[in-house]
Formats: structure tokens, C-alpha cells, sequence
């Protein structure tokens, strides 16, 4: 075991040097990817593993597969509305049923941020609590509020880079601490198949409708590619185009991997839908993985929520027609967090969020379906029709990970 615990330590170290090396980090593409992966492997990377086991038990690949190909289309539709919806709206021109769709998509994507933000960093407080054995609502919301404010007044004095460079240090440790987990996993899946009776069983779905209703929810687990949509005041759309498609590809491999080796541990999550259930079994793998998992669960929900600060404040921005600068779009972001986490509980209304993020992916394929008509593009016309058709069943049906 003390091997073990060194290996892994070893791992999360070699990765952290490799990700903190400065012609990495100097790097455009590196940081224009940053923002959307810490959005992507937010919480959802916790809560993936029983969620999935509690709805579909050791098919949990399979649905994981699922989730990533349909969260790969709706990546789809951002990107090509960056490269041909964003010039028509950025003109102001185009049918007003366009600018109208655009304009209640950003509210309602403004809505979703705000919400998830404050969800996030009180999940992140709620953590830090939690590994001190301390259990105070107070003491919660007055660390949520200061790091709010901290994010926000970074954002305001230092602008995107000063968010980025917060959000990159955070992803790299979340990074360097998930490689590690993973290596670990791999370790325990060996000598689990060495040994006698080591398989899988794959048990029937008792409530297919159920199972696929939360499916659906968990399919807002991997939003947060939206980010490079709004980040159009520092990277031109080429830039955000490509860097988004690589948040998607790496994110979805890292998700595919953990839920994999995770197959054999699957079995002890299937009644417990406990974000903190996959830190505890971890304990299984190897001693030090629980602290080290406590540390990736606060560093994603920091990056996560710095990364829909950085995105909602570029949103604000648009919309005001850059009367609002990104600058000020923090300012306002944070108040409005720090005014829900004190007059409601995040979770009675992550519900609202999950679902808000849904109907901002169907508008935005409402708006691609405007523009590729115009341009008479036939097959992604078709595409779009069908992704906008899934969507429109989640926000109809959808179990969110909050509920």
C-alpha cells in the first residue's frame, strides 16, 4: 500500500510539472482551452460515477459513451454558430427572429451561470467543511462570499488573463490529481481481474424510463464548452473553434476512462447518489486518493466556477453591446450569487440551472437552424433538427444531478 500511495503521489507530481511548464502555459491554444475544460470537469466529474451506477448500474460506459457523443453534437452547434452566426449578430443584421432567439438564449444562459456559480463555490465551501468536520451554514455562505468576491475583483482588476491564470492552476492540479486517480484505478483493476471471480455483472435496468429521465440530466453534467463561445473579446473564432473541440475530445476521454476502470467498483455506488460517495470508495484503490480527491473536488468546483464567471461575464458584455465591460459583467455575476447563496438553497434550485442550460443549447440550435436555412446546408440543417429534438426531451423529462 505505501507503494501504491507513493506511485500515485509520484504521478499527480510528474503531471503538475509537466502542466506548469511555461511553454505550456504561454501557450494561446493551452489557455483558450483552459476555460471550457474546467467548466466540462466541474462537479460533474464526482458525481458522474453514482449517478450513473444508481441509474443503469454496470452499463455505466455505455451510457457515459452515450452522453459524451450527444454533449459532442451540441459542441457542434456553438462552433458553427461561432463561425456564422456571431458575424451576422455581430453586424446586428439578419432576420429578427435571429437577433430575438440570440438575445433570450444569452438571458437564459445568464441565468444558468449565475446559479451554477454559486452552486459551485458553495459545493467547494461545503468540501473544505467537510474534510475540517465542521458543519456550519454560516461559515459556508461567508467562505462562498469571499471567494466570490475574491474571483470577481480578480476578474475586475486583472481582466480574462488574470481568470485564466486562477482557472489554469486549478485545472492543472485537478488534472495532475485525476491522472493519478486513473493510474490508480488501472493498478486495482489488475489485480481485481487476477483475481478468482473477478467480473462484472451486468443487472438488468428495473425502470428503463426512470433511468433514461436521469440520463438525460446527466447529460448537463458535461456542459461548460459553452464558455468559448462568449470569450470572442480576446481569441478570434478560429481559435475558440478548435481550442473548444479540444476541451470536448479531452474531457470526454478523461470521463470515458474513469468511468471504465470504475466498472468494478460500480456495484458499491448503486444506492448512494452522495456526490462525496466516489471519494470514499477510493479509499478502496488506495490510502491516499480520498485526500487527494477532496483536493481535486475543491480545485474543479473552484475552476468551474471561475471559468462561468469568465463566460458570463463575456456574455454580459454581448448583450450589452460591450457596453458592460467583461470587467464589470464579474462584478455584477458575483453579486448575484453572493444574493442567492444567502436567501436560498443552491441545492432546491440547481434544478432550475440544469434545466436552463438545456433550453440555452435548444435556442442556440434554433439559432443554427435559422442561419444554416439561409445558407441552405442541407445535412447540418438535419442535424440540428435532431439534437434540438433531444434537447427539447430534456428540458421536458430531465432528472438533473441536483435532484
Amino acid at each position: 500500500m505505501i507503494i501504491e500511495n507513493a506511485l500515485l503521489l509520484a504521478v499527480a507530481i510528474i503531471i503538475v510539472a509537466v502542466l506548469f511548464q511555461p511553454r505550456l502555459r504561454q501557450s494561446r491554444d493551452w489557455r483558450a482551452t483552459v476555460t471550457p475544460l474546467a467548466s466540462i470537469i466541474g462537479s460533474g466529474f464526482l458525481v458522474a460515477a453514482p449517478l450513473l451506477a444508481h441509474a443503469v448500474n454496470s452499463w455505466a460506459l455505455l451510457a457515459m459513451a452515450g452522453i459524451v457523443l450527444v454533449a459532442y453534437g451540441i459542441g457542434e452547434v456553438i462552433r458553427y454558430n461561432i463561425r456564422y452566426a456571431e458575424p451576422i449578430l455581430n453586424r446586428g443584421q439578419g432576420p429578427h427572429s435571429l437577433l430575438v432567439i440570440e438575445h433570450l438564449s444569452a438571458l437564459v444562459l445568464g441565468l444558468a451561470y449565475v446559479i451554477s456559480v454559486a452552486f459551485y463555490l458553495r459545493l467547494l465551501a461545503s468540501f473544505v467543511l467537510h474534510a475540517m468536520e465542521v458543519e456550519s451554514n454560516l461559515l459556508a455562505n461567508m467562505i462562498t462570499t469571499g471567494i466570490l468576491l475574491f474571483i470577481a475583483l480578480t476578474g475586475r482588476w486583472c481582466g480574462l488573463g488574470g481568470l485564466e491564470r486562477l482557472e489554469e492552476s486549478a485545472v492543472n492540479i485537478k488534472l495532475a490529481i485525476i491522472a493519478a486517480l486513473l493510474v490508480g484505478l488501472a493498478w486495482f483493476d489488475m489485480n481485481w481481474l487476477a483475481q478468482a471471480g473477478g467480473e462484472i455483472s451486468y443487472r438488468p435496468v428495473e425502470d428503463w424510463p426512470y433511468a433514461l429521465r436521469l440520463l438525460a440530466g446527466i447529460l448537463l453534467i458535461v456542459q461548460g464548452f459553452e464558455t468559448s463561445r462568449y470569450l470572442g473579446s480576446d481569441y478570434d473564432a478560429e481559435t475558440r473553434i478548435r481550442t473548444m473541440r479540444y476541451a470536448q475530445i479531452l474531457s470526454g476521454a478523461i470521463y470515458l476512462l474513469f468511468i471504465g476502470l470504475s466498472l468494478p467498483l460500480l456495484g458499491e455506488l448503486h444506492e448512494s447518489r452522495d456526490e462525496t460517495a466516489i471519494i470514499t470508495l477510493s479509499a478502496m484503490v488506495a490510502a491516499i486518493l480520498p485526500a487527494m480527491l477532496i483536493v481535486a473536488a475543491v480545485m474543479s468546483q473552484f475552476s468551474a466556477a471561475v471559468a462561468d464567471t469568465a463566460g458570463s461575464g463575456g456574455l454580459l458584455s454581448e448583450v450589452s453591446r460591450r457596453r458592460l465591460t467583461p470587467g464589470t459583467g464579474y462584478i455584477l455575476v458575483a453579486v448575484v450569487a453572493i444574493v442567492l447563496v444567502w436567501s436560498a438553497s443552491i441545492f432546491e434550485i440547481i434544478t432550475i440551472a440544469s434545466r436552463a442550460f438545456a433550453l440555452y443549447y435548444l435556442l442556440q440550435c434554433i439559432v443554427a437552424l435559422i442561419v444554416s436555412r439561409g445558407r441552405r446546408d442541407l445535412l447540418r440543417h438535419a442535424g440540428f433538427v435532431v439534437i434540438a429534438s433531444l434537447l427539447l426531451l430534456v428540458v421536458l423529462f430531465a432528472i438533473p444531478d441536483g435532484g
